[in-house]
């Protein structure tokens, strides 16, 4: 796959940092950057990186300092949706991630300015800029304003 672009690499980092401060501040786990590797399959291996990605900190410990990719899906998976990217491929990803077990998938879209929230293919919130993202049970405590994804605090957002 070809790098991210500037505007998805942004807001990636924004909401992986955002994730980080809160996590570290309530000692909840590890926040994983982008293109870390989560091992969702064996034989064959099917191994997905999302933009950002947290693991509660009693699966961290369980599984300890193991080399290569992650075993297992991460608790909760962000996925910033890139120009070229085909929405069926985007609702593939979604497909894949609750399938292994990640409890909370948020697709960002900065073309639209909105924060899909996967709890299941059954429970899923479209926030707004208006909104606040929310953990829930899996990040308790994370809240975070949707506009900020898309303009840094700064003004309106560009669409």
């Amino acid at each position: 796959m070809s790098p991210a672009g500037h505007g998805h690499g942004k807001i990636a980092a924004r909401l992986g940092a955002e994730l980080f401060r809160h996590v570290e501040e309530h000692d909840l786990g590890e926040v994983y950057a982008a293109e870390t590797g989560f091992k969702l399959k064996s034989d064959p291996d099917t191994v997905r990186a999302p933009d950002a990605a947290f693991v509660r900190r009693d699966r961290v410990e369980q599984v300890g300092d193991t080399q290569g990719y992650f075993p297992g899906a991460p608790d909760l998976a962000a996925e910033v949706v890139s120009p070229g990217d085909k929405v069926s491929e985007v609702e593939e990803k979604v497909e894949e991630w609750l399938n292994a077990g990640v409890s909370l998938v948020w697709i960002v879209s900065p073309k639209l300015c909105t924060v899909t929230v996967y709890r299941s293919r059954n429970d899923v919130t479209t926030l707004t800029e208006k909104d606040v993202l929310d953990g829930e049970q899996v990040v308790p405590g994370f809240r975070y304003p949707v506009a900020k994804l898309f303009t840094g605090g700064k003004g309106e957002s560009r669409k």
